[in-house]
């Protein structure tokens, strides 16, 4: 079965003994590791998200440690780890810290019977999630799952059941006419796994708002005129961006991310921004905004834009936001609720401007407004906080001014 390197865990020059862990492999229904069948060195190692197949993974390239002898590029073959494990003992506590046993409690989870991939068989957050997946999927059943199962055998093969979920529909669609069946693209596979984890596990609340941009939409198309020239074209997504940092440095718990029972939050300012491509959805990253300009923030976005719809991003152009920005203003639509990105706490949704009659006192002025639709984490952020931020960002985009107190 073909896999992807989830994660490296040894670096060039390093001792492996028998049994080291290499690597975390992800495939489509299990996760897997891969550990060294001698001891070695490692002097070569393939890059994370590297295709591989694990039937015999050659991570590491390595010499014998006791002499330099045969190339034993196959030292590091698949052990495969099961994230499930019903006949594993249940004598005594499951070796695992008590952040993950409250995250397998949220989720459901009979943390006896996820087997741990951690140092000594540490059953780790990984583990949940993965356990979680196959559930999912129909990969395997819980030991809750399959006495039911036995006592009605008509609720048996369903997708979901582990967890208490009502079994997914499985319809022959030709017999109500023509179809085709296609299979989904490698990034809306990965991205769905991410969305529905993101759908199941977070609490999230929208709130939705309008803003007045209608000052800024006539800077922003001035602005363009007088920089013609340089080939720079300024978007509000731009705006949006440094918009979105100052309402993160005043409100810094949207920029931080849950660590058990704890907050990190971040000193730095990371955006991610959703861009559309033929192949699905991508999330580049625009670091450390608060320290570019609007004009450097537009030239990167089309270059990232561009690279997303070549297939040409790198690991690290996706990777390290703190927080995101969904527009559809160039599609159209008024509000919507966008999924949070985890281990992001809040995500932003915006759709097309329009023109729409606002009361000034005496009367209805034509004004240009920006639907906005703010998703939030209720585990970290409470219903005043996001109307604050919401507020708060719609002030800085009526006068762009603000961004400078």
């Amino acid at each position: 079965a073909a896999g992807v390197i989830k994660e490296l865990k040894v670096k060039l020059g390093d001792k492996v003994n028998i049994g080291d862990l290499l690597a975390v492999l992800e495939g489509a229904a299990t996760t897997t590791v891969a550990a060294s069948a001698s001891p070695a060195t490692a002097t070569s190692a393939l890059p994370a998200s590297s295709p591989v197949s694990t039937s015999n993974v050659p991570l590491a390239q390595a010499e014998q440690a006791q002499a330099a002898i045969d190339s034993v590029a196959s030292s590091a073959s698949v052990v495969a780890t099961p994230a499930h494990a019903p006949g594993a003992s249940t004598l005594g506590l499951p070796h695992a810290s008590p952040s993950v046993r409250k995250f397998a409690r949220e989720l459901g989870v009979p943390l006896a019977e996820v087997k741990g991939t951690g140092l000594k068989g540490r059953i780790t957050d990984h583990d949940v999630q993965a356990f979680t997946r196959s559930v999912m999927s129909g990969a395997i059943q819980t030991v809750a799952s399959q006495a039911s199962a036995k006592a009605a055998p008509a609720a048996s093969g369903n997708d979901g059941a582990g967890l208490g979920l009502i079994p997914w529909p499985k319809v022959d669609f030709a017999k109500f006419g023509p179809v085709e069946r296609k299979e989904l693209s490698r990034i809306k596979k990965i991205s769905g796994a991410n969305l529905l984890r993101n759908a199941i596990m977070i609490p999230a609340v929208t709130n939705h708002d309008d803003c007045d941009i209608t000052d800024l939409e006539a800077f922003r198309v001035s602005t363009n005129k007088e920089n013609e020239k340089s080939g720079v074209k300024v978007t509000m997504l731009a705006f949006l961006i440094k918009a979105c940092v100052a309402a993160l440095k005043k409100y810094p718990e949207f920029n931080s991310s849950l660590d058990g029972d704890a907050l990190i939050y971040k000193q730095y300012y990371h955006i991610g921004f959703a861009a559309d491509t033929p192949n699905g959805l991508m999330v580049p990253v625009i670091k450390d905004a608060d320290k570019k300009g609007i004009f450097q923030i537009s030239t990167e976005m089309g270059e990232l834009a561009k690279k997303a719809r070549d297939g040409k991003l790198g690991p690290a152009e996706m990777t390290g936001a703190s927080f995101t920005i969904s527009s559809l203003g160039g599609i159209g639509g008024r509000y919507f609720t966008p999924i949070i990105n985890a281990p992001e706490v809040a995500i932003l949704g915006v759709c097309r401007s329009a023109i729409e009659p606002v009361w000034d006192g005496k009367a209805f002025q034509p004004r240009l407004m920006l639907p906005l639709s703010l998703t939030w984490d209720h585990r970290v952020i409470d219903g005043a906080a996001a109307a604050r931020f919401n507020v708060y960002l719609g002030q800085i985009l009526g006068d762009f001014r603000r961004v400078l107190l």
